[in-house]
């Protein structure tokens, strides 16, 4: 039963995606706004198959805390496939930052591309990474947009505790706006790895803003506390 309900929701998970990127296709002829909103179609799409087929309860937690009327980035627990897509139900048309090799993606590196997505090469020193930074507060500045990132540097498991990447603390250096940490659980549900995937309830919670004004180490254990001890919290 539990592999039946998995290979079902892959199915239509998978299914639903492209034909969402099929039917998006003018989007990358118009501008990006449009794009964005078949993302954030996309990621409701995306928590809608997740209750259907995993019987999954998707709460979201903590949404007073987006600032209203100033610029802010989020820096978000990473441990699904779940959070990049159902993010940009909950956001406001996020931009990433994400691995180069990501925009070589047939079909799917067009768009990323069209929202204006920004890409790095890790774990490198290349020319372009050591601009990326202006790159970065040059994008958030001249956009409406908050920057969404995973401090963590790719996909852990639930009960994981890795140092965050240093990179997250020079962006909160270079943009001097607000963070919104987000803590969430979708591990348990929808682990990194294999095809199985479970039954449960998904929390994202949008945790108290960190404002700007730490240096870069304070930022980044402050950011970290919060973040996981808001898991144990949810898991």
């Amino acid at each position: 039963m539990l592999l039946l309900r998995s290979l079902l929701f892959n199915l239509f998970l998978y299914t639903g995606i492209v034909s969402i990127f099929l039917i998006a296709l003018p989007t990358l002829f118009l501008p990006s706004k449009f794009a964005l909103l078949f993302g954030k179609f996309l990621g409701h799409y995306v928590v809608f198959v997740v209750r259907i087929f995993l019987n999954t309860k998707v709460e979201i937690k903590g949404i007073s805390n987006i600032p209203k009327t100033e610029k802010y980035f989020v820096a978000s627990a990473h441990q699904s496939m779940f959070e990049t897509f159902a993010l940009q139900a909950v956001l406001d048309y996020p931009v990433f930052i994400l691995k180069k090799e990501l925009l070589k993606i047939p079909l799917f590196g067009l768009y990323l591309k069209k929202i204006k997505s920004i890409e790095i090469v890790r774990d490198t020193t290349t020319k372009d990474n050591l601009s990326f930074f202006d790159k970065v507060a040059t994008i958030i500045k001249n956009e409406n947009r908050p920057l969404l990132i995973f401090p963590q540097g790719t996909r852990i498991k639930t009960d994981e505790r890795v140092p965050f990447k240093k990179g997250v603390g020079r962006i909160y250096e270079a943009l001097n706006i607000s963070c919104i940490p987000i803590a969430l659980n979708s591990g348990n549900v929808w682990p990194k790895n294999g095809i199985i995937k479970y039954s449960g309830k998904i929390t994202i919670s949008l945790l108290e803003p960190i404002k700007p004004g730490l240096n870069r180490d304070e930022f980044i254990k402050n950011l970290e506390n919060k973040i996981y001890d808001e898991i144990k919290n949810i898991s």
